[in-house]
Formats: C-alpha cells, sequence, structure tokens
C-alpha cells in the first residue's frame, strides 16, 4: 500500500519529537553540570558534590558536629587504652614491645578511619534495598555507587581518623627503628594501599547484600573487625587465621606486612621479604574484584515495587 502524505508527515513529526527531546536530555546534564565526560570522572564529581552539600548541613550545627566527632575519638581510643593497661602488667605482647604495638595500631586504625570516613556510608545499602529507596538513584545519571558512597556522609567519622593519627605520630617518636628513605616512604604508601584495601571491602560487602539485604554485620565483621584484627601482632593469632586474613580477604598487605618491614621483623606464614611491597598490586587486585562483584549484584537488583 502507498504511503500517504499525512502518514509521511507523521513520521517526520516523531521523528523531530525525539530530537527535541535528546536535545532536551543533552541540555539537562549540561545544567546539571554533568557533561559527557567519562563515567569514573562523573561519580568522582558527584560524589565531591553531595559530600560537599553533607558537610555544609553538618557544619551549620557545629557545636553539635563537635561533640559527636569527639565521642567518635573517645569511643575509639578507648580500644588503645584497653592495650596500654594491658602493658602494665607484661613487657612485650607476643614480642612486641608498646611503640611496636602502637605503631602496628596507627597504621591499622588510620587506613581504615580513611577508608570509614569515605566509604562507609556504602552500609546503608541494605536499607535502601529493604525499603525501596534504592529507585531514586537509580533514575539520576550519576552512578550509583559514588551516590552510596556519599549518602548522608559522616564527618563525624573524622575523630577516628584523627585517633589513628595520634597513635600513629605517639609510636614514630617513641618507635626504635632504624629509618631509611624506602621504610620512610612505606608509610604513606601503606596507609592509602591499607585504605584501598579496606574500601573494597566496603564496596564488596555492600554488592553482598543486593542479595542477603540485611548483611551489614556480615560486613562490619571484615571491616571493624578486621582493623582490630590488624591493631595486634600477627603471632598472637593461629596460623589458621593469619592464612586466612593472607591470601583469602588480604588484610595482612594493609599494616601487617609492611609495618614488620619497617620493624624489621620475620613475616608470618614463611612469606617472602618483597612480599611487603605488594600492597599496591593487592589493593588494585581488591578493587578490580569488588567493582566486578557491585556490577553484578546492581545488575541482580529487583526493585520491591513499592
Amino acid at each position: 500500500m502507498a504511503e500517504t502524505g499525512a502518514e509521511r508527515a507523521g513520521r517526520a513529526e516523531t521523528g523531530a519529537e525525539r530530537a527535541g527531546r535528546a536535545e532536551a536530555g543533552a541540555e539537562w546534564f549540561e545544567e546539571a553540570g554533568f557533561d559527557r565526560r567519562s563515567r569514573a570522572v562523573e561519580g568522582v564529581r558527584a560524589y565531591a558534590l553531595i559530600v560537599a552539600m553533607w558537610v555544609r548541613s553538618t557544619l551549620a550545627y557545629r557545636a553539635s558536629f563537635v561533640m559527636t566527632a569527639a565521642a567518635n575519638f573517645m569511643v575509639t581510643a578507648f580500644d588503645f587504652v584497653t592495650i596500654m593497661l594491658m602493658f602494665t602488667h607484661v613487657d612485650a605482647l607476643a614480642g612486641y614491645s608498646l611503640p611496636e604495638v602502637a605503631l602496628l595500631y596507627g597504621t591499622s586504625a588510620t587506613a581504615f578511619g580513611l577508608s570509614d570516613l569515605l566509604m562507609g556510608s556504602v552500609e546503608r545499602l541494605g536499607r535502601r534495598v529493604r525499603d525501596g529507596t534504592l529507585d531514586t538513584l537509580l533514575v539520576r545519571p550519576v552512578p550509583v555507587l559514588a551516590q552510596i558512597a556519599a549518602d548522608r556522609f559522616a564527618l563525624r567519622r573524622v575523630g577516628r581518623l584523627t585517633q589513628g593519627l595520634v597513635v600513629l605520630g605517639y609510636a614514630l617518636v617513641s618507635v626504635d627503628v632504624d629509618w631509611t628513605p624506602l621504610k620512610v616512604l612505606m608509610l604513606p604508601l601503606m596507609v592509602l594501599t591499607g585504605a584501598a584495601i579496606f574500601g573494597a571491602v566496603f564496596v564488596a560487602g555492600a554488592a553482598f547484600q543486593f542479595w542477603a539485604q540485611d548483611a551489614s554485620q556480615v560486613q562490619h565483621a571484615f571491616t571493624y573487625g578486621g582493623t582490630t584484627l590488624l591493631q595486634y601482632p600477627p603471632a598472637v593469632f593461629a596460623k589458621e587465621l593469619v592464612r586466612g586474613v593472607t591470601f583469602v580477604v588480604p588484610l595482612a598487605f594493609v599494616s601487617w606486612l609492611p609495618t614488620l618491614y619497617v620493624l624489621d621483623r620475620d613475616y608470618p606464614l614463611g612469606l617472602p621479604s618483597w612480599a611487603a611491597f605488594l600492597g599496591p598490586a593487592v589493593a588494585c587486585g581488591c578493587l578490580v574484584l569488588a567493582g566486578l562483584a557491585w556490577r553484578t549484584g546492581l545488575r541482580s537488583y529487583r526493585s520491591t515495587g513499592s
């Protein structure tokens, strides 16, 4: 059947409408500040904008912020106070002096404090999956992970980070170490790679909640529990547990192995001396695996329909 003029006019109108919608969408993206850059850049920019919003909101009530940050500092400080009380009864713990244990504690607590400050909000994912509010994040033109990580950014967590830095500072001025340029470089490197490894654990735990929906406590076992584990010398724990945090969930690369290199101590499990320098590679591997887990979990998400 021959196409009529009215039908051709209607088809042309539909094409114009589509072009108009595409143009309107592009304008909306540009107005929102998200031009056609890579998703990673968009994610970082969106994360920074959302965090800045929550920081301004928090600082609007400065007295409340100071009190909550101070409470966060004090609560975490009790962990190290317990260690100090322990050393009033013993001279060494598994052969480690108080300054050496403080170095283990400080590096682990600082790395975890940094990761908890930047990525700790992802533990809220399970609640959003259960009540269906995750759907509101899916329709926004920015990566969901950036929105979840910045959601209700808790600036009070800077108290935990500060407490770790204070203990690390005490350890650095009191520990007996023959410092070399490589050992000095190892300190910031282990904090950054440790924060990346803990960040990967946060993301992997959040991905697991796409299926479990209420598994934040499982996530805490590897994050909060992991940093508590790393605050003590590896010789304190059973070899099976040390193998688990070395080869399964590689938390040993957060602080144990790099700190043992700084202290000139023997490595657990007969690991070679170069194992202390594998932190960046392990962190990259963990981030890739966590990213794959996140994408798989997000694709399997089914809305509650509410």
